[in-house]
């Protein structure tokens, strides 16, 4: 089913900005200090919601802590920024596939072509998000906060026992009704009016980023602001691997690299193995007994004792 007209009031991205409303007429450099100078104004937009953005990095971590799933839902650009931040996830943190997982509206096809249409389909986002389960946390992401398959997809996602988030640019969105939490980044008329590929999508980017990144942080994935989950795949990788081994231990190069080894190329038990000066299997066994949080697996082999660590 597609949505007919939508009798809400527009949002904020649909508003003439006053301060480029001759831009058509500026030399280029101008036009590029305008656009650099809307830009500037996003940080700060994404700053006032971030107790809200907090609220929805607490809904996931419970969510994935309990073995459910996050899913995040869009159209056009919305839905594709969300595609590449679900996708960064597995090589940046070693999450599983499937944790968190991104649906399009018009499906893969949309990803490198035009796909408006699909955004209107309240029955693609009903189908979309019946692939959610109870307990799973869904994330709607539309910049107008109104669009069609998302409100499907959220609905569904509700009725299915799963927690609702929505990411807008839209303080007064239509589908804030459907999200336990509703992150408003209000960014204002675009530079272009109605181009959310511009400030709104920026805002998206740096909400998506941060909330699946803190996400993974409060998962354990990292070790102080190291990537210790990170799949060494290729060479850039591999060093940076090491490097990190190095940083997080203070062990030089070549006991890293046989700690590593050692370990099988798993870089979080190396360096638990390296902090606790302990075997691999022993490191390993403590990192899963206490959902692989580095410090909690390392002061267990110090305490010699892994149970009191769960």
């Amino acid at each position: 089913m597609t949505a007919g007209p939508d009798p809400s009031p527009p949002p904020p991205t649909e508003e003439r900005n006053p301060r480029t409303v001759h831009i058509d007429q500026l030399p280029t450099l101008e036009v590029l200090r305008l656009f650099n100078a809307e830009d500037a104004t996003v940080a700060g937009a994404v700053a006032a919601a971030l107790p809200r953005l907090a609220e929805a990095v607490d809904l996931a971590v419970a969510a994935l802590t309990a073995g459910c799933r996050m899913h995040y839902f869009g159209a056009g650009t919305s839905g594709r920024i969300a595609v590449l931040d679900a996708a960064e996830l597995r090589p940046t943190f070693g999450i599983a596939p499937g944790r968190v997982v991104a649906h399009l509206a018009g499906g893969a096809h949309a990803l490198t072509n035009p796909s408006e249409g699909a955004e209107d389909d309240v029955d693609g986002g009903a189908a979309a998000g019946s692939a959610v389960e109870p307990g799973d946390v869904a994330v709607g992401v539309t910049a107008s906060g109104r669009t069609p398959y998302v409100a499907g997809a959220l609905r569904t996602a509700r009725t299915r026992g799963a927690g609702t988030v929505l990411v807008s640019a839209n303080p007064r969105a239509p589908l804030a009704d459907l999200a336990d939490v509703h992150v408003a980044v209000d960014t204002g008329p675009e530079a272009v009016t109605g181009s959310t590929r511009l400030k709104a999508g920026t805002a998206q980017k740096l909400v998506l980023n941060s909330l699946s990144t803190a996400l993974m942080v409060r998962l354990g994935r990292t070790y102080s602001n190291l990537m210790t989950d990170m799949v060494a795949s290729n060479e850039k990788l591999r060093v940076r691997q090491l490097r990190i081994l190095e940083h997080a231990s203070g062990a030089d190069p070549e006991t890293c690299r046989t700690a590593l080894a050692a370990a099988g190329g798993d870089a979080k038990v190396a360096l638990v193995s390296l902090l606790a000066r302990t075997h691999p299997q022993q490191a390993r066994t403590a990192l899963q007994s206490v959902d692989g949080l580095v410090n909690r697996a390392v002061l267990a082999l110090r305490d010699g004792d892994h149970a009191s660590a769960c």
